[in-house]
C-alpha cells in the first residue's frame, strides 16, 4: 500500500482545524506515476517468497520475507554520497546495497521454523522500524538482528525457542562502513561499531573557508578503473563529513543484560575481526590523506592488533592511498588479513610479488604469510602461488587446507590440497580448469560452524563435501557429492531430478545423514525438504546418485501468485553461425495456443568467455518457480519471452571487445532465428530489451541490425569513452584501444537508431559505468538525428529500480511501448517497402 502524500495529510489537518470558514475543498495532490493494467498490478503487488537462513546448528530455520518493493518515501530517503557509501544522516544506514545497485532491504515477516516438529513461530519486529542483517550465535539458541528506528540504527536480538525479540541496551550502531555487529567467540557478547557518544552536530558548509576543489597529478602513471569512484569525496566539506559520519566506537554488548563496554577510543574502522579464542581483535583503521579519485577501501589504513579491552598492542601494516593500482590487478604490500580458524590466534595475510599488476611476467605473482604469538616475531611463508592468490578454504582437521589461485589472463582456476604447517610438502594439484568451466564444476566445499564461530570445511574422515549447481546439456540439476581427498574420488549423494530444481541448504547434525534442501518447480513454490541418506543404490546412471535418500516437506510456502502458473516454460537449444552453443528459456503466457504465432520479446545479458566451448555451456533450469518482474511481467499480456538468451563474446581476455559487435549480431540472429523456428514467436513482432550491459546490447542492435521492432534499455551505458579506464572485461584504456572504445559505443551510431528505442534509467544511479548522463546524452543523440525514442528518468532510483511506484510505472512504460512498436506492427516486408517508397519520394 502506498503510502499518504504529504500534502494531502497536510490539508485534510487543516480542513479538520478551519471546517466552519473552510474555502472550497481543494483536490488532493495525485500521483505523478502511471501504473500499468490491474491484472499486472496485481503480481506485481503480491508478496515475495521467503529466503531461508539456517542456523548453524541445524535444527532451525529463519525465513525471512523481504519488501520487494519499498515505498518512494523510503527510497528517496536523504543520503549523502562519500567515498562510495551513501549513507542516511539521519540514522547512519547504509541507503544502497553493496556495489549501489539498489536500496538497502527490510524485512517484512520473519518466522522460525522448528526442523524436528515442523512447529512455526512468528518472530515479533520491532513495529514501524527497518530490520536487516541477521546474525546466528553459533550455538543457535539466539539470533541478532539491526532495527532501523525513525533516529538510530538498534541493536536487537531474539530467542530461537520462542521468537521472543528485544532491544539490547541503548546502543546506537554505526553500519555505515560494514561490521558493524557480530558474536564474539564465546557466543554471550557481540562486538559492534556505535555511533560515538556526543557527536556533536555534522558540519556545515563553509564554502569561503574551504576554497576551491584541487586535485593535482605529479606524473605518475596508473590507471584507476572507473568501479573504483563510485560516489567519491569532491572537497573538504566532504572530507569532513566522511570524518564525522564514518567514525565509530567499538564496544562489546553482554547479549542478556545489554552492558555496553567501550573498546578504544573512537576512530574511522572499516574493518574489525575477533581472533578464534576471543582474545585478540584485528582491527583496520582508516586515515588521511584521502583521495577524490577513488573509493575508501583503498585510502591508506592501518592494521592493527588491539587485546580484548581495547588496547593496540602491535600495528601489522601501516598501508599508502592505493589510488593508481592496475586495472584487474591488487595493492602492493600486505592485504587480506585474516585469522586462521583452526587455531587461537595466528594471522594470515597475502603480499604480491608481481607489483599487483596481471601484465607482469614472474614465477610467483603471490606469497602467503602467517603470524602467531606473540607477534613480535618474523612472520613464516606458508605457501606461494603461480597466478593470482584466490583464498583458503580451512578444514576442521589440521594438515587440510583447500588453496585457490587464480589466472586473470586466461580465465583459469586451480585447486590443490596444501598443508600449511609444512609448507615443504608440495600442495596437491585437485583441480584444474576454466573458471568459466559449469559442466565439470565440482562445486563448491560445503562448510560448518565451530563453537567459536568461525567457519571450515566439513570433514569426516579423509573425505569432505561439495555442492554445486550441477550444470548440463539439460539444464542446472544441483548435487551433493563427497570427495576423499586421498583417493580424489567422488560419491554423488544426491541429485535434483529432472523436474524440479533442487539444491543443498545444511547438514542437520553431525552424521552427515540428513540434511535440507531448498525445493522448486515451475508449479511449486520454494520450500524446505528433509532428506535423510539411505543405502546405496544396486545400480546408478553415471552422474545420478548412488544412495537413496526419503523426504519429508519442512515449510508450506504457498504460492502468491496462482495465477502465474498458467505461464509454460521449455530450454531451447541451438548453435551460432561459428558453431558455438547456445540456449534460451522460451516462455509462453498463460491460455497460449499451440501453433499460433504471437509477439516476442528478446531479453539478455553479453557475458564474456575465454573459449568457446564454455561459452554455449546450457546455464539456469526450465524448472525454476516462476516468478514474475520487469519484462517478464509482459507475458501476462500476451507476449512470449525469450529468456536469457545465451549471448557469449567469446576470445582471448586481453582483446575480446576487438569483435564485440560482430558477435553480438550473430548472437541476435541464432536466437532470433530458433525462436521463429519453434513456431510460436512471429518474425515480423519482436522487441529487445536488457539491463545494464544488457541495455548496451540493447541500443546496439537497433542500430546495427533489422531484427527488432522496438527496444528498451534499461539503465545502460552508451558511449564508453566515458568509462575510459575499461569496462566489462575490457582492460584496455580507451587511448590503447580507441578503435574498440567506438565501435561498441551505440552513442557514436545514433543516426543508424530508427527503430523505436525507450531509455529508461534511475536518477540516483549510483553504478559509475552507468551514470544518468549516458542516458540523457542517447535520447538526446537519437532526437537529434530524427529517430524514435523516449526517455524516462526515475526520481531516487539506483541502478536497480526498488521502489512500487518506479517498477509500476517500468510496467507500464515497457507495456505501452511494446503495445505500440511491436504488438500491432506492420509485417516486416509492408515496413521495407513503405521506407523505400519514402526514399524514392
Amino acid at each position: 500500500m502506498r503510502s499518504r502524500p504529504i500534502l494531502a495529510t497536510l490539508f485534510a489537518t487543516v480542513f479538520a482545524c478551519a471546517q466552519a470558514s473552510a474555502p472550497p475543498k481543494v483536490p488532493p495532490p495525485t500521483s505523478g506515476y502511471d501504473k500499468p493494467p490491474q491484472h499486472v498490478l496485481d503480481v506485481l503487488h503480491a508478496p515475495s517468497t521467503p529466503s531461508p537462513y539456517m542456523s548453524p546448528t541445524g535444527d532451525r530455520i529463519l525465513l525471512v520475507s523481504w519488501v520487494k518493493y519499498p515505498p518512494i518515501t523510503q527510497v528517496a530517503e536523504p543520503f549523502l554520497r562519500l567515498a562510495g557509501v551513501r549513507v542516511e544522516p539521519r540514522t547512519r544506514r547504509k541507503h544502497d546495497t553493496p556495489g549501489g545497485y539498489g536500496v538497502a532491504p527490510c524485512a517484512q515477516t520473519i518466522t522460525l521454523v522448528d526442523i524436528a516438529t515442523n512447529r512455526e513461530t512468528p518472530v515479533m519486529l520491532p513495529p514501524g522500524g527497518c530490520v536487516d542483517g541477521f546474525a546466528w550465535a553459533a550455538d543457535g539458541k539466539r539470533f541478532a538482528f539491526r532495527n532501523t528506528s525513525t533516529d538510530a540504527v538498534e541493536l536487537w536480538v531474539g530467542d530461537a525457542a520462542t521468537g521472543a525479540t528485544r532491544r539490547l541496551g541503548d546502543a546506537r550502531l554505526n553500519p555505515m562502513l560494514g561490521s558493524s555487529l557480530q558474536w564474539m567467540p564465546d557466543q554471550k557478547t557481540l562486538l559492534v561499531k556505535l555511533v560515538p557518544e556526543n557527536p556533536g552536530l555534522a558540519p556545515a558548509v563553509s564554502v569561503a573557508v574551504d576554497g576551491p576543489s584541487i586535485q593535482e597529478t605529479t606524473g605518475q602513471s596508473g590507471e584507476s578503473s572507473t568501479y573504483e569512484t563510485r560516489d567519491t569525496l569532491t572537497s573538504k566539506h566532504d572530507e569532513r563529513l566522511f570524518d564525522y559520519y564514518a567514525t565509530s566506537q567499538l564496544a562489546l554488548v553482554d547479549a542478556k543484560s545489554g552492558a555496553i563496554t567501550k573498546l578504544g577510543k573512537p576512530a574511522i574502522i572499516s574493518n574489525v575481526n575477533p581472533s578464534p579464542a576471543g582474545d585478540n581483535l584485528l582491527v583496520t583503521t582508516i586515515h588521511r590523506p584521502y583521495s577524490y579519485v577513488t573509493t575508501y577501501p583503498n585510502f591508506a589504513h592501518d592494521v592493527e592488533l588491539w587485546d580484548r579491552s581495547g588496547r593496540m598492542i602491535h600495528t601489522l601494516a601501516k598501508l599508502p592511498l592505493a589510488d593508481r593500482v592496475p586495472i584487474a590487478g591488487v595493492p602492493i604490500g600486505p592485504r587480506n588479513h585474516d585469522w586462521r580458524p583452526t587455531e587461537p590466534a595466528t594471522l594470515i595475510w597475502v603480499e604480491a610479488l608481481d607489483g599487483g599488476d596481471w601484465n607482469v611476467t614472474v614465477p610467483a605473482r603471490d606469497k602467503v604469510m602467517a603470524l602467531s604469538p606473540p607477534f613480535t616475531g618474523a612472520a613464516t611463508e606458508i605457501a606461494r602461488t603461480e597466478q593470482r592468490f584466490a583464498g583458503f578454504d580451512w578444514s576442521e582437521q589440521r594438515g587440510v587446507t583447500l588453496l585457490y589461485e587464480y589466472d586473470e589472463n586466461k580465465h583459469w582456476m586451480r585447486t590443490f590440497l596444501a598443508d600449511v604447517d609444512h609448507p615443504a610438502i608440495k600442495p596437491a594439484l585437485l583441480w584444474d580448469m576454466s573458471s568459466d568451466e559449469r559442466y565439470k564444476n565440482p562445486g563448491q566445499p560445503i562448510s560448518k560452524v565451530l563453537p567459536n564461530g568461525k567457519w571450515v570445511v566439513r570433514q569426516e574422515g579423509d573425505s569432505i563435501f561439495l555442492e554445486g549447481e550441477g550444470a548440463s546439456v539439460d539444464g542446472d540439476r544441483p548435487f551433493l557429492d563427497r570427495f576423499d581427498l586421498k583417493t580424489h574420488t567422488t560419491k554423488r549423494l544426491f541429485r535434483s531430478d529432472m523436474t524440479a530444481l533442487e539444491y543443498f541448504l545444511s547438514f542437520t547434525d553431525s552424521t552427515n545423514r540428513a540434511f535440507l534442501t531448498w525445493h522448486q518447480s515451475p508449479k511449486d513454490p520454494p520450500n524446505v525438504m528433509l532428506r535423510t541418506l539411505g543405502d546405496a543404490l544396486p545400480s546408478a546412471s553415471p552422474g545420478e546418485a548412488t544412495v537413496a535418500s526419503t523426504t519429508r516437506p519442512v515449510t508450506h510456502i504457498p504460492d502468491p501468485t496462482p495465477a502465474v502458473r498458467a505461464i509454460k516454460q521449455r530450454l531451447i537449444k541451438y548453435t551460432r553461425k561459428d558453431g558455438t552453443q547456445l540456449s534460451f528459456n522460451l516462455l509462453t503466457p498463460p491460455g497460449y495456443q499451440e501453433g499460433t504465432r504471437i509477439p516476442a520479446i528478446l531479453y539478455a545479458y553479453p557475458l564474456d568467455y575465454a573459449a568457446a566451448s564454455t561459452a554455449g555451456q546450457v546455464s539456469g533450469s526450465e524448472h525454476e518457480f516462476t516468478r514474475l518482474g520487469n519484462y517478464r511481467l509482459l507475458l501476462l499480456s500476451g507476449y512470449a519471452i525469450i529468456d536469457n538468451a545465451a549471448f557469449p563474446i567469446v576470445g582471448d581476455p586481453k582483446k575480446a571487445y576487438d569483435t564485440y559487435l560482430e558477435q553480438l549480431v550473430e548472437d541476435a540472429r541464432a536466437a532470433v532465428d530458433t525462436a521463429v523456428g519453434t513456431g510460436i514467436v512471429d518474425r515480423d513482432r519482436i522487441g529487445v530489451t536488457g539491463h545494464s550491459h544488457g541495455a548496451l546490447m540493447t541500443a546496439n542492435l537497433i542500430a546495427h541490425t533489422d531484427l527488432f521492432r522496438a527496444g528498451v534499455a534499461t539503465s545502460g551505458s552508451y558511449n564508453k569513452t566515458l568509462t575510459p579506464f575499461g569496462f566489462q572485461n575490457e582492460r584496455r584504456s580507451v587511448w590503447k584501444g580507441q578503435s574498440v572504445y567506438l565501435q561498441v559505443s551505440p552513442f557514436f551510431f545514433a543516426d543508424k537508431i530508427k527503430s523505436p528505442l525507450l531509455i529508461m534509467h534511475g536518477a540516483d544511479d549510483a553504478n559509475p559505468g552507468t551514470t544518468p548522463l549516458q542516458a540523457i546524452k542517447l535520447y538526446e543523440a537519437i532526437r537529434g538525428n530524427g529517430g524514435i525514442a523516449r526517455l524516462v528518468m526515475l526520481p531516487h532510483e539506483p541502478h536497480w529500480y526498488a521502489a512500487m511506484e518506479s517498477n509500476e510505472q517500468l510496467a507500464y512504460e515497457e507495456l505501452r511501448w511494446f503495445d505500440k512498436y511491436v504488438k500491432t506492427a506492420s509485417p516486416l516486408g509492408k515496413v521495407t517497402e513503405q521506407k523505400q517508397d519514402a526514399a524514392a519520394k
